[in-house]
């Protein structure tokens, strides 16, 4: 990379703060610095030409789990970390409208729904029985049921006759979110650059040298917020989880609104206006879909397709318009990692595909470690 004098003195000198990541917990880090730090040289790299992982290219679920999910969780966590978890995502939520605003982000509080196949009966069974309980746990937090049996009223097939009704879920718009952000951002004098992807890092104690391929610049302190794409340098116990998504073209007389859950959530679907975005089926290939590789694959695809042609849209007609994917951070728990790497550097990764809902708080709390 052949700088002149004008852009080494501008953009790499001298610098406070330098953030890998303009995804939600980055931007969100930034922001808080500069609340922080008025005077401060902020720096945002970016390896994408927009934000790489799954930023901009999630469902705008403004969820915080299903029933199976929390139950699920609760297998594999103890009930307080699970409170502490749904609470965290919770007050997340919270943060984005505040600094955004609802009509920014078009939040539409819809309520979400969990269904459940005809063939998934113990799941569905468990669900039910163990409704009042997670109702009673997290009425700390909601100071209300959060969830209730409804009838579907949405004439899907091949599904029990009850579904799951959550009233505090609500639907976003993911790019107008991410443009909010990046224009707050822009307008706190936060520079950031795209397509510069940091290869490696070296703390010096005193600064840290950061490598962007075959040029280097120093920085006081260095913050990681690159979620799924985090094992690459961090080496936190973060996988990368591919999460694949397709959208239709509108559909006349689509009479389906709000947020929905299938399958423990490894499926999950939404309107658009018209339109129903579908996206899912991780569980058909974990090994497959661990991977930072954002094209698709035929098995998965064909599956989503099929849930929407005789589950979701029975006796409809739809066309496919688009298909994209997006890298998730997942590990062995659902926590959330923010700490301190070394002297000078921080990391704030593993959103356990919450991103939407508890991005804000991580980047808040990520910038707080300083």
């Amino acid at each position: 990379m052949q700088l002149s004098y004008w852009e080494i003195k501008n953009w790499f000198s001298n610098i406070d703060f330098t953030i890998v990541g303009s995804g939600i917990v980055g931007l969100h880090c930034a922001i808080n610095l500069r609340e922080r730090f008025p005077e401060s040289k902020i720096l945002v790299l970016e390896k994408g030409l927009l934000p790489q992982g799954a930023s901009t290219k999630n469902a705008g679920f403004a969820c915080f789990g299903s029933l199976s999910e929390i139950i699920d969780d609760l297998k594999s966590h103890s009930e307080e970390e699970v409170i502490q978890l749904i609470q965290k995502r919770w007050n997340g939520l919270q943060l984005l409208r505040k600094r955004l605003g609802d009509s920014v982000i078009d939040f539409k509080p819809y309520g979400g729904y969990e269904l459940f196949l005809k063939e998934d009966e113990n799941n569905f069974t468990e669900c039910l029985q163990k409704l009042p309980f997670i109702n009673e746990i997290l009425k700390p937090i909601f100071k209300n049921n959060v969830f209730s049996k409804e009838i579907d009223r949405f004439d899907f097939q091949g599904i029990h006759e009850y579904t799951i009704f959550n009233p505090f879920e609500a639907q976003i718009d993911t790019g107008n979110m991410m443009q909010t952000l990046l224009k707050e951002a822009i307008s706190k004098d936060i520079l950031i650059l795209n397509q510069i992807e940091v290869t490696a890092f070296n703390d010096k104690t005193s600064q840290v040298e950061v490598e962007v391929g075959d040029f280097s610049f120093n920085t006081k302190k260095l913050f990681f917020a690159t979620n799924g794409f985090a094992s690459e340098l961090t080496n936190n116990q973060v996988k990368p989880a591919r999460a694949q998504v397709l959208i239709t073209e509108p559909i006349e007389n689509l009479d389906i609104k709000g947020t929905f859950h299938l399958d423990k959530g490894y499926y999950y679907f939404r309107n658009i206006g018209d339109r129903i975005l579908l996206g899912g089926g991780r569980n058909l290939d974990f090994e497959g879909e661990t991977t930072t590789d954002l094209s698709q694959t035929e098995k998965i695809q064909n599956r989503l397709e099929e849930l929407l042609k005789n589950v979701i849209l029975p006796n409809q007609d739809f066309k496919i318009e688009h298909r994209w994917s997006g890298i998730m951070g997942l590990g062995n728990s659902k926590n959330p990692i923010v700490t301190q790497l070394s002297d000078n550097v921080y990391c704030g990764v593993r959103l356990g595909g919450m991103g939407v809902a508890i991005g804000s708080l991580i980047g808040k709390e990520l910038a707080e470690l300083l």
